[in-house]
């Protein structure tokens, strides 16, 4: 007689499927209610901020109570900030399209990787649907291309990547390298270029930062002086980067000039537009983008003013051949060739091998909302912070930094019975995230601090930003009293 072996895992019924679907209900049901909550005019907080220690405290507790997995959920809903209040006002994070939930759970539940076409069937056909509609909506050529990845900063380095493949004079990813290589970007363009440079080993010298004019936009008249300087202290240029736009400013650089400049010399012109290059799209705004479609590589990221989670990001490629270029190598394992140009093994043109289906949740908002979304959020997003500088402007107590370009506002409080301008700032928004009714950022400007204001939810309105201004008049005034 043979002796039935005994599976604990039966006893636990991971797989249940009515159990799914009843937790399915009440979490739906929950995140419904927090949606309408965060939304009403009685919402109360918007961050419920405490420090760090005693967060970690609260969870380390937490972690040995037994309770219903939705309790927890609760717990963590409660102690996280409300991207979807309205008073939510702070860093460049969407708040998302509800809709990208419902295709999160469906791109976990099937976990299929879009590295290799078998695993990815449906996806990878997806991705490159929504890859060929941007490069339209961009104006690049028929025969461009791209990938999704995760996040701008991985996406910066994949193009980087392939930028120093196409026109660097030896082929570092087989041979390695003893030239000193070298890119060109402006003094204000996002840190994850100057770290995708160092990553690449060009070092110090390899990063050319070129100075920016008043509205903190590169100084394209002097590119062909760092040039000639970096060809003399022996550096060979391969890339030059533009903003599109900047993270602290919301500056936008003259993609034509670089444009002009990238093709005279040989250079390959990559556009950092993860915040504000969507802007492609919008008839009202893309003349801030012009120029766009000369360049060799673009990265976009949908989780900023496109409605949709953490983290989704396109590389986008003048020339698709170009993608394939920049991470050749074998792997029989995942596919026969490395050499063949494939769309749909995207496993060959990104870092990740194994890349969930993030492309879904960007589809999902399309077929649901219209493919003209993208463009609208971006104009709303846009007209507020116009809206918001005018109202700035209006109050004396107030400084603008200068006139919006994107969806980023700059200001701070004058206290003109103090020089200190820096440190009322800090406590003004220190004494804000406290209270926790809105939430805004700061951020340092030659060396001044600045109140930031990125207006990412499209329901935030003139009522929200006269509260907002209101409230920071109030606290400064308390802090000078």
């Amino acid at each position: 007689m043979v002796e039935k072996s005994t599976n604990d895992f039966e006893k636990i019924n991971i797989f249940s499927a009515d159990e799914f679907r009843d937790m399915g209900h009440q979490m739906v049901d929950m995140l419904a209610d927090y949606l309408a909550q965060a939304q009403s005019d009685t919402a109360q907080e918007t961050i419920p901020f405490i420090s760090p220690a005693e967060q970690l405290a609260y969870w380390q507790a937490d972690f040995d109570i037994q309770e219903p997995l939705l309790d927890t959920y609760r717990h963590v809903l409660d102690r996280s900030i409300k991207l979807h209040n309205p008073r939510y006002i702070g860093h460049q994070v969407a708040a998302v399209a509800p809709v990208t939930s419902i295709a999160g759970m469906m791109s976990d539940i099937l976990n299929n990787g879009v590295g290799v076409y078998e695993m990815g069937l449906a996806a990878n056909a997806i991705e490159k649907v929504l890859i060929d509609f941007m490069n339209q909506q961009i104006g690049y050529p028929a025969e461009a291309g791209g990938i999704f990845t995760s996040g701008g900063t991985l996406a910066n380095l994949t193009a980087l990547l392939t930028a120093r493949k196409v026109k660097a004079p030896t082929n570092v990813w087989t041979e390695g390298s003893n030239e000193k290589l070298a890119l060109m970007v402006s003094e204000a363009a996002h840190y994850c270029i100057d770290r995708a440079a160092r990553i690449m080993g060009l070092g110090d010298q390899g990063i050319i930062k070129i100075p920016t004019d008043n509205q903190y936009r590169m100084r394209t008249d002097l590119l062909p002086e760092y040039l000639a300087k970096a060809k003399a202290n022996g550096l060979t240029v391969f890339a030059i980067v533009g903003c599109s736009c900047t993270t602290s400013t919301g500056s936008f650089d003259d993609l034509s000039a670089i444009a002009e400049f990238a093709s005279k010399e040989n250079l390959w012109f990559h556009v950092d537009g993860a915040h504000g290059g969507g802007i492609a799209m919008s008839d009202k705004y893309k003349h801030y983008v012009a120029g766009i479609e000369r360049s060799d590589s673009i990265t976009i990221d949908y989780h900023k003013m496109m409605l949709t989670p953490s983290l989704v990001t396109s590389v986008l490629y003048r020339n698709a051949l170009d993608s394939f270029k920049t991470f050749a190598q074998k792997a029989e394992y995942l596919w026969e060739s490395s050499d063949s140009t494939e769309w749909y093994n995207s496993g060959k043109r990104t870092f990740e091998c194994t890349k969930n289906m993030m492309c879904l949740k960007v589809y999902s908002i399309l077929k649901a909302h219209g493919k003209n979304t993208f463009a609208k959020n971006n104009e709303h997003l846009f007209d507020s912070a116009r809206l918001l500088a005018r109202l700035i402007n209006e109050r004396t107590s107030f400084e603008l930094l200068i006139k919006p370009q994107a969806n980023i506002v700059n200001f701070r409080y004058i206290a003109k019975e103090t020089d200190n301008l820096n440190d009322i700032t800090d406590r003004i928004r220190t004494q804000l995230i406290e209270e926790g009714l809105f939430y805004i950022v700061s951020v340092v400007v030659d060396g001044q601090k600045y109140l930031r204001c990125s207006v990412m939810n499209p329901l935030t309105e003139e009522k929200h930003f006269v509260a907002l201004l209101d409230h920071l008049e109030r606290i400064g005034k308390a802090i000078l009293s």
